[in-house]
């Protein structure tokens, strides 16, 4: 199955999760935290690894939560960690509220940022900007080579490039 790094990155390459919520303000659907952990569970099977979120809680002038999703395959892991700041004066929210708010929001971009999942909203998918990528090539195809060697994923810099299907084929060997 390959090293831990190996796997996350299949990982990110294929993971899926549903944007099971509804923003009824904004008019546009999303995922929890939940959703996330939810799709995951078929993951820790078929790769043997297993994904835990910690948080820590920081007192200041603005509370602070750091919440560090973590993928381990029992040897070794990788984490990513996302802060959030706990917003206390949030109009008709109590504190437990707040935090509870904040922790949800910290998990959710904690796993985001871990397994690279772009949570642009729906509406976003139809804007052009995504057509009007630079082709993927020169320094930055070393780049990107050296990337993906490095543990990253091929997902990552489709993002960012275009890449023809026989250049894909090839870094996806790397």
């Amino acid at each position: 199955m390959g090293n831990l790094h190996e796997k996350l990155s299949a990982i990110q390459q294929d993971f899926k999760s549903k944007k099971s919520r509804f923003n009824s303000f904004g008019k546009y659907n999303y995922r929890s935290a939940e959703d996330i952990l939810e799709a995951l569970k078929p993951v820790n099977l078929e790769w043997g690894v297993y994904f835990t979120i910690t948080e820590e809680y920081v007192q200041g002038s603005t509370p602070v939560i750091i919440s560090k999703a973590t993928i381990s395959d029992g040897k070794d892991s990788i984490s990513a960690t996302a802060i959030v700041g706990v917003d206390l004066l949030q109009k008709g929210m109590q504190t437990p509220q707040a935090f509870g708010s904040a922790s949800s929001y910290g998990k959710k971009y904690a796993l985001g940022n871990l397994l690279l999942i772009d949570d642009t909203a729906d509406s976003d998918a139809t804007n052009s900007h995504s057509k009007n990528k630079p082709e993927l090539s020169g320094e930055a195809l070393d780049k990107a080579k050296k990337y993906i060697k490095d543990g990253g994923s091929l997902s990552a810099i489709k993002s960012k490039y275009n890449v023809n299907k026989e250049l894909e084929k090839e870094l996806a060997t790397l």
